[in-house]
């Protein structure tokens, strides 16, 4: 996954401008994966498999390459434990920890602006068929 699009204002230099780091930040909360794993997250540390049943239907390989990108930022901690069979902890860091707030706001829009009962449900179009 390339991660370029998330650079911190330290790697671009005296060209990163408040407009950048804010674009950074839209596209970092506008994944809706990055922001469920975030979500479930906030209860606790998970490991992989907990963290896809929590998300529901993704692909492996999707929550692989955000826990890598939020890893390679700052956002997550990904701990090994030496045992048999192996285990892997995934967790937020302060870092991480920041989003809490945000996270909240998003809780609170969805329920005043989004419930059932004020939101009709949309008409989508149907989904194309799996491959598989």
């Amino acid at each position: 996954m390339n991660t370029n699009h998330l650079q911190t204002t330290e790697e671009t230099g005296a060209c990163g401008t408040a407009a950048e780091a804010m674009a950074r930040a839209m596209r970092l909360i506008g994944d809706v994966w990055t922001l469920m794993i975030v979500h479930s997250l906030l209860s606790g540390q998970k490991r992989f498999g907990e963290l896809l049943d929590a998300m529901g239907n993704v692909s492996p390989k999707t929550v692989s390459q955000r826990l890598k990108m939020l890893e390679e930022i700052g956002f997550v901690e990904r701990r090994a434990f030496a045992e048999i069979p192996p285990r892997v902890e995934y967790h937020l860091t302060e870092k991480g920890l920041a989003l809490v707030d945000i996270m909240e706001a998003i809780r609170l829009f969805a329920e005043r602006h989004l419930a059932a009962s004020a939101v009709p449900t949309p008409i989508l179009p149907p989904e194309p068929p799996s491959p598989c």
